[in-house]
């Protein structure tokens, strides 16, 4: 697979033009094609679905998308799919942003395939906060299955069960790869798995950590690094060994109990120039293997992730307009046993926050529907705490296990102080949930195991130096503290990046009211409706008015 990777500079503005195709089974992007009033213009094509299916891109993980909300590209949150043939331009200006991003499809699970790098290089002119490298080396860690991933999603929605665990991990969607390399190297690794946190090292080699989610941290040195799905970390490798061959791999770090997983391994092979190839019948000796973690080796994982610091003192928001406490977790649906209800006991799988199962819009997309004044799309009721108070990680009743379905989104006024905690949950399993918040980045500044305690636990708040990201991997059977001021209108997604939990619900949106008198976000949709409904018919509620109802929806999206 011919992985596109785009390439920019701190302030650049951009154009991504964007054409689902239907005509072949490969996605390339082209060179920077020109220049059009400062604007970059790069393009994607390539394959994303047949003929009746369309498909929505986010070309721009982690982007901040300040005054662009239009180009973030979550389908039914910030525009409707692109229709197969169709075409859609991302317009966004990169700020304060340098490192390494990624962009992916953004409906339903085509980002298994579709997908690449985004990095951003210091200003021109500028240079890294280290010594620069003599080479640089995007390293996309994904995972692959012998199924078309459609028909996969399908058959999870179509059971209620958990999802068939994928047949391979990749490393720049191959199993297996060849790189040559001198000298001090910074590899750009991202976790572009569907469902899978990923360990990865590289044998009798030192990492160096220098930057994650396109903000640079502290450096500090591992033998070994964890990656939730969605993630990006910087990491400076020193070509100091007997030269040689030496293999880098990447495999699961699983969390939940009892749960399948992939427990395959990837490699790609690091090659120096300098070694000799010389073996019987022509044959290179096989390459060094690392040692990897075990499969389920939280201590190291909590290790890592308590080493990521800012480089200096930051400016953390102090004065918090909004204490928002939100659940992150699994839960089951009760129903009539049969084909369609294969989950644990005859039951359904679902997820949510704070007990609410998040439902797309099928006929408009939430910003267009916010900015357009369409009613009955969605509600701004989503609940700021969970309905009920429980223990979180313990053992948690069977009567709070099934949540409710809505598409409710959460008020926040332009320029709030916000935190939010996010508590993993014993429904079904405790799991490790990589939360997505998109057109923002936010500051970790607490991380803990059990239940969060608002007297002992806000106390050890680092409110000096703590790192900032776009994606947090919520431990398992813990929580996680995040911090950000509301500077950045528009509706955003906040969701778990592993794809079977956010189909089954593990996401909400906040709504970032406008600043009076700023009429850069009246700029109308491009897509336009996703339903000529919209405009010629009566407008419906978008929540489901029951389970299999939400189920149906889902397969026939």
């Amino acid at each position: 697979m011919n992985l596109p990777h785009l390439r920019s500079h701190e302030g650049s503005r951009l154009k991504i033009q964007t054409h689902a195709l239907t005509t072949s089974d490969f996605f390339t992007n082209s060179a920077e094609a020109d220049k059009e009033e400062g604007w970059r213009v790069f393009t994607t094509r390539g394959i994303c679905c047949n003929a009746s299916m369309p498909s929505s891109y986010s070309a721009l993980h982690g982007i901040r998308q300040l005054r662009t909300p239009w180009a973030d590209g979550p389908e039914y949150v910030t525009q409707c799919p692109i229709q197969p043939g169709g075409t859609y331009t991302y317009k966004y200006t990169i700020e304060d942003q340098e490192g390494t991003l990624w962009w992916h499809a953004h409906s339903r699970w085509l980002r298994a395939t579709v997908y690449g790098a985004l990095i951003i290089h210091p200003k021109l002119g500028a240079s890294y906060p280290f010594q620069k490298p003599k080479l640089e080396l995007p390293i996309i860690l994904g995972e692959w299955w012998d199924r078309d991933i459609i028909s996969v999603m399908r058959q999870a929605l179509f059971t209620g069960a958990a999802p068939n665990v994928s047949d391979a991990y990749t490393i720049n969607g191959q199993p297996g790869d060849l790189y040559r390399c001198s000298s001090k190297v910074l590899l750009r690794v991202i976790n572009a798995a569907l469902n899978q946190q990923l360990f990865f090292t590289v044998a009798n080699h030192k990492l160096t950590v220098v930057g994650a989610d396109a903000i640079y941290m502290k450096p500090f040195s591992t033998r070994v690094i964890m990656l939730g799905p969605g993630q990006t970390t910087d990491v400076l490798l020193i070509a100091d060994q007997t030269p040689g061959r030496y293999y880098m791999a990447a495999r699961a770090y699983a969390s939940p109990q009892n749960a399948p997983f992939d427990n395959t391994t990837t490699t790609a092979i690091l090659e120096y120039k300098t070694a000799s190839c010389k073996a019987k019948n022509g044959v290179c000796s096989r390459p060094t293997l690392p040692q990897l973690p075990a499969y389920n080796d939280t201590a190291t994982v909590t290790a890592f992730s308590n080493q990521f610091k800012s480089p200096s003192k930051v400016e953390v928001p102090t004065k918090i307009d909004e204490s928002l406490f939100f659940t992150v977790g699994l839960g089951l649906v009760n129903c009539t046993p049969g084909p369609r209800c294969q989950g644990p006991n005859n039951t359904r799988f679902a997820a949510s926050m704070n007990n609410v199962s998040f439902v797309l819009p099928r006929r408009t997309s939430l910003l267009q529907a916010y900015y357009q004044k369409i009613p009955g799309i969605f509600t701004t009721d989503f609940p700021p705490v969970p309905p009920i108070k429980f223990d979180y990680t313990g053992n948690v009743s069977r009567a709070l296990w099934q949540p409710n379905f809505g598409t409710k989104l959460y008020k926040l006024k332009f320029g709030s102080g916000v935190q939010i905690v996010l508590q993993d949950t014993g429904i079904v399993t405790t799991e490790d949930h990589p939360i997505h918040l998109h057109g923002y980045h936010f500051y970790i500044v607490g991380q803990g195991f059990g239940n969060f305690n608002p007297q002992s636990d806000t106390a050890k708040f680092n409110l000096v130096d703590p790192p900032q990201r776009n994606t947090i991997d919520v431990p398992v059977g813990g929580w996680a503290a995040i911090r950000f001021v509301a500077d950045n209108p528009g509706v955003w997604l906040m969701h778990c990046h592993i794809d079977s939990h956010l189909t089954w619900g593990l996401a909400m949106s906040f709504l970032v009211e406008n600043v009076s008198g700023d009429r850069n976000l009246s700029l109308v949709d491009e897509s336009g409706p996703c339903d000529q409904s919209v405009i010629n018919g009566p407008i419906g509620s978008s929540t489901a008015g029951s389970v299999e109802d939400r189920s149906q929806q889902l397969i026939l999206l």
